[in-house]
């Protein structure tokens, strides 16, 4: 009897917490109302029967409770109550499985005006390709992945020309207009997530795949990465900012199309383009170099340039530091040490961090540029 009652109790505090719960979906900041509902036809179904099965159960313990005297019936068939059961579990499945369905066939299917932007996954950050004033996104192939192409953009494709690339985490979308998301990865299984517009998809390694959505909403939202995808996958990140049109197309002008990065340096770049370089002074193409590799190659993905803590050492006044070892140790951060450290990483722990950071293949050339790189934004001993 008392097995019965505490089913009941659990049963009924489970639904009160459902309705009760503090923890609820983030407010709703796109097109995807259907994705809600969805889960409320879920949350149903479910709901019902979980009551009905524990009820079932608790009536069952009481109605069939050991009394004196009273014996055990065996009956073998019992075709009527099969067939009831048939039934509610197959309209119960149809009723789960069936709006997905309904809702995924539309979630794959953009409409003709939706813009296209470009997702690229990589240990672990995000990149984006949005396409130029044509409208459209050049043909891309592993062939061409590079330090200065992580994107593979085919050099001889006229329509890659213009597209804008992004290489950073932030994602600029313009509000009430369709987008349609293409998703790549240069690696490993990643998943594209932004909570508040119900939008997600995998990103399988050789394969694109896509989903559209209406931003309604503007704000900053954070987007990240489901899918375990490595050490770093907690810091994978990024913010999706949506704004009106005006300031969505004064944004998209700031951001470097991929012409202009291919092409090679000028003797005096941009004052103050890479991190480190005093304003007024011209980027010194090993560090533009060493810049392009962190991104390429995943360092920034556990190395911030700005102070910020992640998964590794900030490189902002690395160099030139003398950092503590996990073993009580110290060490001064100079040429040595970095390229012993990105050849064999495992054999000292800085402090304060787990040994987590796998080998990277970098030829000699590349690691005196990242070098460059943590130099410049490091604290000055030469």
């Amino acid at each position: 009897m008392v097995v019965a009652i505490v089913l009941i109790v659990i049963a009924v505090a489970t639904v009160l917490f459902h309705f009760f719960s503090p923890w609820w979906l983030t407010p709703l900041a796109s097109n995807w109302q259907q994705m809600d509902d969805t889960l409320t036809i879920t949350f149903v179904i479910t709901g019902v029967f979980f009551l009905a099965v524990n009820l079932f159960v608790a009536y069952a313990i009481w109605r069939f409770r050991h009394r004196e005297g009273s014996k055990a019936a065996w009956q073998p068939y019992n075709h009527k109550l099969e067939h009831w059961l048939i039934a509610a579990t197959t309209l119960g499945i149809i009723g789960l499985l069936a709006p997905g369905l309904f809702v995924y066939a539309a979630y794959v299917a953009p409409p003709p005006n939706a813009m296209t932007v470009e997702v690229l996954g990589q240990q672990w950050q995000w990149r984006f390709r949005l396409p130029g004033p044509d409208g459209k996104l050049g043909q891309s192939d592993i062939r061409f992945v590079s330090a200065a192409n992580p994107y593979g953009l085919d050099p001889a494709d006229p329509a890659g020309q213009q597209n804008v690339l992004v290489n950073g985490s932030e994602l600029h979308l313009p509000v009430n207009k369709p987008v349609r998301m293409l998703l790549r990865s240069n690696d490993v299984l990643h998943d594209f997530f932004v909570p508040p517009f119900r939008a997600r998809m995998n990103i399988v390694p050789g394969m694109v795949t896509s989903f559209w959505v209406t931003p309604t909403v503007v704000g900053r939202y954070e987007a990240m990465c489901a899918q375990l995808c490595g050490v770093g996958h907690p810091n994978m990140h990024g913010t999706v900012v949506v704004e009106d049109e005006a300031s969505f197309q004064a944004w998209l002008k700031t951001q470097p199309t991929f012409a202009a990065s291919m092409a090679p340096a000028a003797p005096t770049a941009v004052a103050g383009a890479a991190a480190g370089t005093p304003s007024g002074a011209a980027e010194d193409p090993l560090v533009a170099q060493g810049k392009a590799l962190a991104q390429a190659k995943g360092c920034a993905g556990c190395h911030s340039v700005d102070g910020s803590s992640s998964v590794g050492p900030t490189w902002k006044g690395l160099y030139g530091k003398t950092e503590t070892m996990a073993d009580g140790s110290t060490a001064l951060v100079d040429d040595a040490y970095v390229k012993a450290f990105v050849r064999n990483p495992q054999v000292r722990v800085v402090k304060g961090f787990a040994p987590i950071m796998p080998k990277i293949p970098v030829s000699d050339d590349e690691l005196n540029a990242l070098l460059a790189y943590i130099e410049a934004n490091g604290v000055k001993t030469r």
